[in-house]
């Protein structure tokens, strides 16, 4: 009886899940196999927040699949050791997976790929899962890589897409290939309780939800940061809970403006994974390096901590980081507004925000994080790298009432509209009564600073 194995990754889902089609294709038994491994562990990307939101994956995972005559094997330990070893037990031939994008996701397929070669087990890496399309599949005469947006959107939106697939009926897993326990969210320390409910079951409902009521509006209300307006499927993406694929397919099939929106915010997911399949490297250097000579935690110490817990003296900013660290996840205009104040503003080396941020996002994703980091810095894709986003002038736009500042800085709570994104405006009697902190630096005095430090004076 012919056996295959299908490593699960960053694709926790039965709904269209090409490696696991295939496998169920050609072999009578299918080991669906998770590892929990010691090379992601040693590289820090296993924060409580999103061991939390897997642990929901993995569980929900487990469930679908026995609902089908099947299981969820799982086991720790080295990747590479430990699927030789399923392999082994069980006499599969091959094994398939997602091909990943990041650099960590590249090394370990080679490495898998040498190691199940030396037992005589094929690997198969599936393109075209964890992304709507795959990088590379839309390149630019004379290049391996679109480097601006809109005309990788225009290729991109004229792709044909593969159909998605349903989920399997049955899934039949051979005896004897043993597995560990399924983890629990309960057993992870650390792990805000206002995290969502990770898994695939959560994720399409939250999808099926989103596009019976939310898209339409989406256009209209995607920036309005008191409406929170925006699907929040992103940790559901992130961990491949819902396929990207089928949310755009079922996105574009929604129509009108809003569903053009949204689907060209998916766009941009794919267009960092194509950049960051060609350049690798702007996971921790500049895409496009403009010599800045930013602030460390050594020179800015005191202005890093107080950005990180929200006590900068700008309204909107400190809302966005108690909003992270509250539920793992914040409204993207929020993210961009705490970047480009630590950047811009501060003058402190992006990659300092972008870890800050990897360690608390439940959708924490190596390839979106960085890269949009590196647009706000001024260092990446963005063709306007000097642009700066005042922080009163976006919390004025975007959250006009002040209700989204309220949310999240109760200190501000019985301040007047007016008054809200400029609370030194006060008296110093109402502002002493706020308990709420003076500004670290005046916005034209950052402005000037990272002038300076670009040669713009």
């Amino acid at each position: 009886m012919s056996v295959a194995v299908v490593l699960f990754t960053s694709d926790l889902r039965l709904h269209d899940h090409p490696p696991l089609w295939a496998a169920l294709a050609e072999a009578d038994e299918v080991v669906p196999l998770f590892v929990r491994d010691t090379g992601v562990r040693a590289a820090g990307f296993d924060v409580p927040h999103r061991e939390a939101f897997l642990a929901d994956c993995l569980t929900d995972l487990d469930d679908s699949l026995r609902r089908r005559g099947g299981r969820l094997v799982v086991r720790a330990g080295p990747v590479v050791r430990v699927v030789r070893e399923v392999a082994a037990e069980c006499g599969a031939s091959r094994v398939h997976l997602s091909a990943g994008v990041t650099g960590y996701a590249r090394r370990r397929e080679e490495a898998l790929r040498a190691g199940l070669g030396e037992a005589g087990v094929t690997l198969h890496a599936h393109d075209g899962v964890v992304t709507a399309v795959a990088p590379g599949a839309a390149t630019p005469t004379g290049s391996d890589h679109y480097a601006v947006f809109t005309p990788y959107f225009r290729r991109w939106s004229g792709r044909p897409r593969r159909d998605t697939l349903a989920a399997p009926r049955a899934v039949r897993v051979p005896e004897g290939v043993r597995g560990g326990p399924i983890p629990a969210r309960r057993d992870v320390a650390g792990a805000s309780p206002r995290l969502p409910e990770g898994g695939e079951t959560r994720g399409r409902e939250r999808l099926a939800r989103w596009l019976r009521g939310g898209i339409s509006a989406y256009e209209e209300l995607h920036d309005d940061l008191a409406a929170d307006a925006t699907s929040r499927l992103s940790p559901f993406l992130h961990f491949g809970a819902v396929s990207p694929t089928e949310v755009v397919s079922r996105a574009s099939a929604h129509g009108g403006a809003g569903a053009e929106a949204f689907v060209r915010q998916l766009c941009w997911r794919d267009f960092h994974y194509q950049v960051l399949a060609a350049r690798p490297d702007a996971a921790t250097r500049d895409y496009r390096t403009r010599h800045d000579r930013w602030r460390s935690e050594e020179t800015a110490e005191e202005e890093i901590a107080a950005w990180r817990a929200g006590l900068t003296g700008y309204p909107v900013v400190d809302a966005a980081m108690r909003q992270l660290a509250a539920e793992g996840w914040a409204h993207n205009r929020a993210r961009l507004l705490a970047a480009s104040f630590l950047t811009k503003t501060l003058y402190v080396d992006w990659r300092i925000g972008a870890r800050h941020f990897l360690d608390l996002l439940v959708d924490g994703d190596v390839v979106n994080n960085q890269l949009n980091w590196q647009w706000v810095a001024g260092t990446g894709t963005d063709t306007r790298p000097n642009r700066v986003l005042n922080p009163v002038a976006q919390g004025k736009r975007f959250d006009p009432s002040g209700a989204y500042v309220r949310r999240w800085v109760p200190e501000l709570a019985d301040v007047p509209d007016g008054r809200v994104h400029e609370p030194w405006r006060l008296s110093d009697a109402e502002r002493a009564a706020t308990g709420y902190p003076a500004p670290l630096v005046e916005l034209a005095e950052g402005l000037a600073r990272f002038r300076h430090a670009r040669g713009r004076d």
